[in-house]
């Protein structure tokens, strides 16, 4: 897939952090491009995440395995436009907890941390992107610690489609199952009675 990685940064990161075409352009020079076949990973469990990655293409499941049931268990998704990381092991630098798995063919731009730190160092307006990234990403794990603790599956479910309206038709049902803390079945379940609902 060939993209305009100006115009794509621009596309994301305008809206993201106001950054300026100019802003943009200084950082060009440090984004790369890495596809990633379906079934691989842009990060594993226990190595430390190096690199802040935009989806240009494809979706992305972020799971851990649980050794007591034997079993994984989604915790996010990543998909086109989004920033895809393992924000605190990219932060702090330590091995990550998680790994972020490609469940179609995929592509994406990335920074290295270093590159990125430097960014932050030299140019004032890629510290307030760094800010609000970080914003981001803390409003991301609250979000979904809050959602487990207050919202019913079906809201769960919901909230999930206004992320990625597409998911349903792109993953298989197991893995937006896992993710909403429930079984196959029960999910078939909820999606036929939203859709009996849908049409009263």
């Amino acid at each position: 897939m060939k993209i305009d990685i100006a115009s794509y940064l621009q596309d994301v990161v305008t809206p993201f952090a106001g950054l300026t075409e100019a802003d943009v352009s200084v950082s060009l020079p440090l984004w790369r491009k890495r596809e990633i076949p379906k079934g691989n990973f842009y990060n594993k469990q226990n190595v430390v995440c190096k690199d802040l990655g935009i989806v240009v293409k494809g979706i992305f499941r972020v799971y851990y395995y649980d050794p007591e049931k034997d079993e994984e268990k989604n915790i996010f998704f990543f998909s086109e436009g989004q920033f895809i990381v393992s924000f605190r092991s990219f932060i702090y630098q330590y091995p990550c907890n998680y790994y972020i798995e490609a469940l179609e063919d995929a592509e994406i731009l990335y920074v290295p941390y270093v590159d990125l730190q430097n960014l932050y160092r030299d140019h004032k307006a890629w510290e307030r992107f760094g800010r609000i990234l970080a914003e981001h990403f803390f409003n991301h794990a609250q979000g979904r610690a809050e959602d487990l603790l207050f919202l019913s599956h079906e809201q769960r479910y919901l909230n999930l489609l206004k992320d990625h309206p597409n998911i349903v038709q792109r993953v298989a049902s197991f893995h937006i199952a896992s993710f909403l803390g429930i079984k196959n079945p029960s999910l078939s379940r909820m999606k036929k009675r939203i859709f009996e609902n849908d049409l009263k």
